[in-house]
């Protein structure tokens, strides 16, 4: 068993463990310790000394130990070199991380944030960013909920590229449970991540805990709906803290799901006006996926690629489409039904098509 691994199931606080670290030196002498040496760490008390006596003495840390490497999760502590830099500089970090596949070290990172209930334009700009982000080599971090988090790491695989969800509770437990496929491929296509020990049910309080890790490891943090008191609002209060850069996708004034967003661009955060020039300003010359080139990728025939065309992130009914393509109802029906099993079109509302 890892003595690293020991400390951190202690049930001590971060700090605590930092401040033995630096006492000590490592995790086992630590580990080593006598109960009178404990008592040098500045605020100790006696409960700290009955929960190291406790995680002594218990073999349960040693069977999760041995539950955890079965399920192939891996662990790693903030006294270990390959411990992402990005989350060393931020306050309080995580003295452990939890994870299935791999974790955000080097490589630029770009958080997609915002609310769960959002709209079809939202969902539409958060998985057409990830998707941008992802294939020009810009990795994509958010927290696997429902809505914008969802289609940020959607689009990121659509753009083949590396997205990793940050959980609110065990690496092993799917949250929330219908996104279990998203779970599932993230472990391959980059990684879950937790700092809370597998097995850790999701709890309100753990939440706002995982958005200072989501912000701490990504480069820039985009927000993509947020109502006026969104827990979204809270990564950006961090990601300030933390120094990050923060953008929005602005919305109309009269939606409650666009507030958060446009107030942020009000106190100077900056402006997502679109995809391409979002990308233009962060200096990223290959724009990927395009709409101009997205018929030729999915080999269209000519009459699906005249109604994948006029398709757009704004719902469009099905008697505009018949009369921008000129086709008749059967053609248009049955064109896009197959676009529908492609993938890249969905029925927003009943006889209402966006793009997907």
């Amino acid at each position: 068993m890892k003595y690293d691994y020991w400390l951190d199931n202690t049930g001590l606080s971060n700090a605590k463990k930092r401040a033995l670290i630096k006492e000590f030196g490592t995790a086992e002498n630590v580990y080593c310790q006598k109960t009178e040496e404990y008592r040098k760490i500045a605020g100790w008390k006696d409960t700290d000394t009955k929960k190291i006596k406790e995680a002594k003495e218990s073999k349960r840390i040693e069977r999760m130990w041995e539950n955890m490497e079965q399920a192939g999760i891996q662990f790693l502590s903030q006294c270990e070199k390959n411990y992402p830099e990005k989350l060393k500089k931020i306050r309080q970090p995580p003295f452990g991380l939890y994870y299935i596949g791999g974790l955000p070290k080097e490589e630029k990172v770009a958080a997609i944030i915002g609310a769960r209930r959002c709209s079809e334009y939202g969902y539409y700009m958060a998985k057409k960013l990830g998707e941008a982000l992802a294939g020009n080599g810009i990795s994509v971090i958010s927290g696997m909920a429902e809505g914008i988090d969802a289609a940020g790491h959607k689009g990121a695989l659509q753009g083949e590229g590396k997205t990793y969800g940050v959980l609110g509770c065990g690496v092993d437990i799917c949250y929330p449970a219908q996104n279990r496929e998203l779970y599932e491929t993230l472990q391959k296509a980059g990684g879950v991540l937790s700092e809370l020990p597998p097995g850790t049910p999701p709890k309100p309080y753990f939440f706002p805990m995982r958005n200072r890790m989501i912000s701490g490891l990504a480069d820039i943090v985009i927000v993509v709906e947020a109502k006026r008191k969104s827990g979204s609002l809270i990564t950006v209060d961090y990601a300030l803290e933390q120094g990050k850069e923060i953008y929005a996708v602005p919305g109309r004034a009269t939606d409650a799901l666009s507030y958060g967003c446009n107030n942020l661009i009000h106190q100077g955060a900056g402006i997502v006006l679109s995809v391409e020039e979002f990308l233009e300003e962060l200096e990223i010359v290959k724009i990927v996926r395009q709409k101009k080139h997205k018929n030729r990728e999915l080999c269209l025939a000519k009459e699906e690629s005249l109604v994948y065309s006029c398709l757009s992130v704004e719902p469009k009914e099905v008697e505009q489409i018949l009369r921008e393509t000129s086709l008749d109802l059967s053609s248009v029906a049955g064109i896009l039904f197959r676009l529908q099993t492609m993938g890249v079109v969905k029925e927003s509302f009943r006889r209402y098509y966006i793009e997907e």
